[in-house]
């Protein structure tokens, strides 16, 4: 217990001289009289601040390229919104991207009329989440298109309607259902359920949706969580498909793929892009032919990413 409440007060101590650097914008020497210590503890509690995410910097100033780029993508594939980050080839796969789609989610949900706000899965997805600020919205219903259950029967880590509930007081439902079922029969059974056919009808409603874009691979997020074998991945991408959103996957051209593993996902249906905004969050290398095809089949009308990404769709 000690040693927790020792942890506890460095990490107070390392709030307080992140918020006099960051907010007060106070030098480290000033930080080091007004908290009473050295420069160079000064300097580490700064530094541990940031480290345990305890500081979260929002760049407001547009930067002109990222606009040009934005403008641009808008323009080639009849987009409703685009943002692009700066690229940082040094950074994880969700730097930029993520402090981006906390900053749209919460205009979202600070609007005044009651909204539908649905949301996916993921890796970019979660880390979004994370960065949300706590919002006062009850007025406004937050639902998950997909299943909270991994294969085997614990809670989806990265399914981010939980997560989204300790920041958000709004009204949350989740899909109380595995992301992939056995059969196109079992599907069938569980949509029937009263439960489950509200949210669905609810996810219908979406008036936005925010959702992560999968690589397919034996190192995608389908195989590495566990939802699929390797076998029947490489047997999915022989069959041309590149790409999946919310396990739903399509081919080249975006189109949903006719096969057994789509009979098997228990997610509900992307929300209507004629009548909502449907916001992919994704970027690198590795995602490259799946956000092109999402964007050219019109799985998603929205995108956030980063430049490197937007200059790929932009030659392809």
């Amino acid at each position: 217990m000690a040693k927790r409440s020792e942890t506890a007060a460095r990490l107070d101590d390392a709030a307080r001289a992140g918020w006099l650097y960051y907010v007060a914008g106070r030098t480290q020497d000033e930080i080091a009289a007004a908290m009473g210590i050295s420069r160079q503890s000064a300097q580490r509690l700064v530094s541990l601040a940031v480290a345990e995410r305890l500081i979260k910097v929002r760049l407001d100033h547009p930067i002109a390229a990222c606009l040009e780029l934005a403008s641009q993508l808008r323009r080639k594939f009849g987009l409703k919104h685009v943002e692009v980050v700066p690229s940082d080839s040094g950074s994880s796969a969700t730097v930029g991207i993520a402090e981006a789609a906390a900053a749209e989610i919460e205009r979202w949900l600070k609007r005044a009329e009651p909204i539908v706000l649905a949301v996916g899965t993921g890796r970019t997805l979660k880390a979004a989440v994370d960065q949300l600020p706590a919002i006062e919205c009850p007025n406004h219903r937050i639902v998950s298109l997909t299943g909270n259950i991994a294969p085997d029967g614990s809670a989806a880590y990265y399914n981010v309607i939980f997560s989204m509930a300790d920041a958000v007081k709004a009204r949350h439902y989740p899909m109380p259902l595995p992301v992939l079922v056995t059969s196109a029969e079992e599907r069938e059974l569980l949509h029937g359920q009263q439960l489950v056919r509200s949210t669905l009808d609810m996810s219908a409603q979406a008036d936005v949706t925010f959702v992560g874009i999968g690589e397919l691979g034996i190192d995608g997020p389908l195989c590495v969580d566990g939802f699929l074998e390797k076998d029947e991945m490489m047997e999915l991408m022989r069959g041309g498909a590149v790409g999946e959103i919310c396990g739903w996957i399509f081919d080249v051209d975006g189109r949903l793929l006719d096969n057994p593993i789509n009979e098997r996902v228990a997610s509900a249906p992307i929300p209507s892009r004629d009548a909502s905004m449907v916001i992919g969050l994704a970027k690198g290398k590795r995602k490259f032919k799946a956000i092109r095809a999402a964007v050219v089949g019109q799985q998603i009308n929205a995108l956030i990413t980063d430049e490197e990404t937007a200059e790929f769709l932009l030659r392809n």
